[in-house]
């Protein structure tokens, strides 16, 4: 499930990387309000930053221990037989948690920048990629502007501003860690505190 789960984002990310430039955007299925926009970030999920050079090397480490401590957890949670369901939210995490790893600890090796205008990114570039190991950007992609369109004039202050609902771009491997997140809170919660031993135990 992982392996599968890492491979759709690192397709979706690689495929997006490649033939789109920075900003570019098409719509999904013809929709409007559902479309692919190539941009990149520096930090977590939804492009929330901390520092610069320091804080993505800091936030590549904290990916790095995430992974290691979630692979212990499911090894753990699988051994004493926990619910299916907590195992495959704790594997929702780890998804999410690899692939947005590989973006940020290997795409500014991998890659070469990927420019505004005139010209897409290339794969393994003669001159070396746009960055150093652990310096790399998480590429996303997924937009989903339900409301976009402009305040009324007559609307007070904010008269003929620009209104969106649902702003953020985010990527495959971010719905992975809010789902596992979410999962874990209802079933976690269930599981440690009323007592649950297991699938198979009464």
């Amino acid at each position: 499930m992982v392996l599968l789960l890492v491979l759709s984002d690192q397709i979706l990310k690689i495929w997006v990387k490649l033939n789109f430039q920075l900003g570019e955007e098409m719509p999904i299925l013809g929709l409007d309000w559902a479309r692919l926009r190539f941009v990149e970030n520096k930090g977590m999920a939804f492009g929330w930053l901390i520092g610069d050079e320091w804080g993505q090397t800091f936030l590549a480490i904290i990916r790095v221990f995430a992974i290691a401590f979630l692979l212990f957890a499911i090894k753990y949670f699988s051994k004493i037989r926990a619910p299916f369901s907590l195992l495959v939210f704790l594997c929702l995490l780890l998804a999410g948690a690899i692939g947005n790893t590989i973006d940020s600890v290997f795409y500014g090796f991998l890659f070469s920048v990927s420019p505004f205008h005139g010209g897409l990114a290339e794969w393994w570039p003669e001159g070396g990629g746009y960055a150093p190991l652990f310096q790399g950007r998480v590429v996303d992609m997924l937009y989903f502007p339900l409301v976009d369109t402009h305040w009324p004039d007559w609307f007070l202050w904010l008269g003929g501003r620009e209104l969106k609902l649902f702003d953020p771009i985010f990527n495959l491997a971010d719905i992975y860690v809010l789902t596992g997140i979410a999962g874990l809170l209802i079933v976690g919660r269930r599981y440690l505190f009323r007592g649950h031993k297991g699938d198979d135990q009464p």
